[in-house]
């Protein structure tokens, strides 16, 4: 399994513009070979942002590769530069394999 994160600083008062430009776009996710799940996270507020980050599952680091260079990826990320007043500097992406995952006794 591989988690692909993206972090971002959103500038104070910005915050419910930014989860409304997340929540109401077409992700382009579903049906995507390997997607597993899509979250969305807002984290802890400082004094001059409030972090977010977008976190994506995927089956593997494979198929986020592929995604990335599919025509999905780019409608999904089409016109993404013109929200950028809402948050300060680029978002910081961060990919990480999955080494343990553990789940609740059924």
């Amino acid at each position: 399994m591989y988690i692909a994160m993206n972090r971002f600083k959103v500038s104070p008062g910005s915050e419910k513009d930014f989860e409304t430009v997340w929540t109401s776009r077409d992700t382009f996710l579903h049906g995507v070979p390997g997607f597993v799940e899509f979250h969305l996270l807002r984290g802890p507020a400082r004094d001059d942002h409030v972090l977010y980050s977008s976190h994506t599952i995927w089956r593997s680091y494979a198929d986020f590769e592929a995604w990335t260079k599919s025509e999905a990826f780019r409608a999904a990320h089409r016109g993404a530069g013109q929200n950028k007043p809402l948050y300060l500097g680029h978002p910081e992406f961060e990919g990480f394999e999955v080494i343990q995952t553990v789940k609740p006794k059924s």
